[in-house]
């Protein structure tokens, strides 16, 4: 398989080698009595087993009570505090019908009360439906039903997403909302503070009687594609990735202390950040939300020596100005997934950080990957059982042998990661059947065996580590070559004027495969045409140099920093329908996109 990959870069650097392991390994040394704590739980860990993620805290609260649990603008709560407080919204749920089984959906931004009412519903043995706080109209409509709560958890910050919602339980009796805010519930609302006052701080029996494989939330997909989708996430795959990441690779000691700013209904706050918090008993700080200019001083302020990041939230703090308080922190160790390649280095040596602990997973997904060995440019290691298949992006299929079985790719290759589903790798899958059977493969390797099928294309970098190369669909064909989006993105942000990028492929009338584009954001007013195509022949292969540019102040992302691409596609080089600059590579030179151009390349008048 041809990939962007082979000629973008010398990745020859990116292979993992037995040295190297053997060098991270003795760095390890330290830390082993944590990092075999974690894989002896791992080695164990029984999915029909008792065991729950309020256990967890239960536990904390009872050998470290006055530690740290939680910080948010300045309160505090210790285990102890925050414990009674989650059993406090435990005994006001059960009093308002809520059993082991149910759902209970939570709406709010983060603050301190996302994670003790996470809390108090897990404990009781019930479903935390995680709400996309930026979701209105039809998309939270759609995220309620999937979810089939009968009562909601609403902040007074998000009344009026509620408000734009429509939806009544499957039961037919009427939703329950429970509010939360310093202003008096509105008519109908249950106001939950004045319930609290009275409520039991004991901890509920229905905590030492949940089983592992039980549910425990309902995290949503990106929706980067459509409407979201609700993976489900059981206590079983949450405590097994807390002592496989966690406790294995993260190793936070007890007094550390984790920031976050990243929405608390993802899996990279909810399940990494808080797994790698109560895998130690240490502390976690929750910000409102990421903000580039404030976040060193919110680390500072909060004492925090760890936090958790996705890629592009590196990249715009790496583009912020130079500072002489870049090192003026206690951050040692980060963990997180998304970081590219390109700015790995950079990042880690501008801001002193000790240790980059990248990984990958997914919401759904039965595997994870973590850079537990510390090395540079990895997504990481994984025991479990997984295969790396040949993959046609024409048909955005795996490539099949004459026996009509999938083809493994070589050491150093690129293809579709698979994990395959097993009794210790188990696929929760989503509330919706059909759509999880679309993510499993049958029959793979041999007959009666089954496969998840992340979506994604990684690259083999050797000793079961990965690196992450393109999500399906976002790699195209051009020219007879496959092209990864997220290595021209990378090529593009070298450029001195690009600020972000984003890569996609568009279709050209009377041409096979799709030609690039790249929406991009300068930091500058000036635009070189010329030496930006001069550049990106100096650093791609021809076939991966997009075709058009369109030039926006800022990308659309999601809530997680990922870009939404299906809009940019369905415009792609149409002046009708883009209101930005665009720009098509003519002559050795990005030139405008005059009407006459476009009519000449609908007619299919070009030829590239």
């Amino acid at each position: 398989m041809s990939s962007t990959a082979d000629a973008v870069a010398d990745r020859g650097t990116d292979r993992i080698r037995l040295g190297d392991m053997l060098v991270s390994g003795l760095r390890m040394v330290p830390e082993l009595p944590g990092v075999l704590r974690g894989l002896f739980r791992l080695a164990t860990l029984k999915h029909d087993a008792p065991g729950s993620i309020g256990s967890l805290i239960e536990g904390h609260a009872k050998a470290r009570p006055n530690a740290l649990a939680l910080s948010f603008e300045g309160q505090r709560w210790s285990y102890a505090e925050f414990n009674a407080q989650a059993n406090r919204v435990a005994s006001v749920l059960r009093a308002h019908g809520i059993k082991p089984g149910d759902a209970v959906a939570i709406l709010m931004e983060n603050r301190a009360e996302v994670l003790i009412c996470v809390a108090a519903v897990l404990k009781l043995g019930a479903i935390a439906g995680m709400l996309n706080h930026q979701q209105r109209g039809d998309a939270l409509t759609h995220s309620l039903k999937l979810t089939k709560a009968s009562l909601v958890i609403l902040g007074e910050e998000c009344r009026e997403a509620m408000a734009s919602a429509s939806y009544l339980p499957a039961s037919g009796a009427p939703l329950s909302v429970l509010w939360d805010g310093d202003n008096a519930a509105p008519e109908g609302f249950i106001a939950l503070r004045p319930l609290l006052a009275s409520a039991a701080v004991t901890n509920p029996p229905e905590t030492a009687k949940i089983l592992l494989k039980s549910p425990a939330f309902y995290i949503f997909t990106s929706g980067t594609t459509g409407l979201p989708k609700a993976s489900v996430m059981s206590h079983f795959r949450w405590i097994r990735g807390m002592a496989g990441m966690a406790e294995s690779a993260v190793r936070l000691h007890q007094d550390d202390i984790l920031y976050c700013c990243l929405p608390l209904y993802h899996n990279n706050a909810l399940t990494v950040s808080w797994g790698a918090v109560l895998a130690r008993g240490a502390g976690l700080a929750v910000s409102r939300k990421f903000s580039a200019s404030r976040f060193w001083d919110e680390i500072r302020a909060t004492g925090s020596t760890s936090f958790c990041y996705i890629g592009e939230l590196c990249r715009y703090l790496l583009n912020r100005p130079p500072s002489p308080q870049d090192r003026d922190h206690k951050v040692r160790v980060i963990v997180g997934n998304g970081l590219r390649p390109d700015i790995w280095d950079a990042f880690q040596q501008r801001f002193g950080i000790e240790r980059i602990c990248e990984f990958y997973s997914a919401s759904e997904s039965n595997l994870a990957f973590v850079n537990a060995w510390s090395m540079s440019r990895t997504a990481g290691y994984c025991p479990l059982s997984y295969a790396i298949v040949k993959f046609d992006a024409d048909a955005e299929q795996p490539l099949r042998d004459a026996k009509n079985h999938m083809i493994k790719v070589e050491s150093g290759g690129v293809g579709l990661l698979l994990g395959e589903v097993t009794k210790s790798a188990p696929f929760d899958g989503y509330t919706d059947a059909k759509a999880s059977e679309t993510k499993l493969f049958r029959n793979v390797f041999k007959p009666g065996d089954c496969w998840f099928n992340t979506g994604d294309l990684v690259r083999d970098q050797g000793y079961k580590h990965i690196q992450f190369v393109d999500r399906v669909g976002d790699t195209f064909r051009w020219k007879g070559e496959n092209v990864a989006t997220t290595e021209v993105e990378a090529a593009l942000c070298t450029y001195a004027g690009v600020e972000e990028a984003v890569v996609y492929g568009v279709q050209l009338p009377g041409m096979d495969g799709r030609a690039g584009m790249a929406s991009l954001s300068l930091n500058t007013a000036a635009f070189d045409g010329a030496a930006l195509a001069q550049q990106m022949h100096q650093r791609l292969p021809a076939y991966a140099v997009p075709l058009f540019l369109r030039l926006r102040h800022d990308q659309v992302t999601t809530s997680t920093f990922k870009h939404r691409k299906v809009d940019l596609k369905r415009e792609a080089y149409d002046p009708a329908k883009v209101g930005d600059p665009l720009y098509v590579l003519q002559g050795g030179a990005y030139v405008p996109l005059s009407d006459d151009c476009y009519a000449s390349l609908q007619r299919g008048d070009w030829r590239f």
